[in-house]
């Protein structure tokens, strides 16, 4: 039987491992990243002396409002991303504060 004072020590020794354990964030999970739309390649007409041809101008022009077009749809789930990514940092040095005072006697 133990007696009451090795009961106290015991429980000294216990008593920050019976404190809630720090728990790590997860991280965002990386296929929610989203994919930054693609710049269309620039013809090499476009620098030359005569300039392109009106067909290859008018395609170039088209293909660089669907980028744009992408390019707005993509900020706020870039916003978003990030969002997350600054929460995650933030829990994640709240988690290093919690594991600090988990050693302090």
């Amino acid at each position: 039987m133990a007696t009451r004072a090795a009961l106290g020590l015991i429980g000294l020794l216990a008593g920050p491992a019976l404190a809630a354990p720090c728990t790590p964030p997860p991280p965002p999970p990386a296929e929610a990243r989203p994919q930054k739309p693609k710049l269309p390649d620039k013809p090499a007409c476009l620098d030359a002396k005569g300039g392109c041809p009106g067909w290859e101008a008018y395609s170039y022009n088209d293909a660089i409002k669907a980028y744009n077009a992408q390019a707005q749809a993509f900020r706020p789930l870039a916003e978003a991303y990030v969002q997350r990514l600054n929460a995650y940092v933030k829990a994640s040095a709240e988690y290093a504060q919690c594991e600090v005072k988990a050693l302090q006697p």
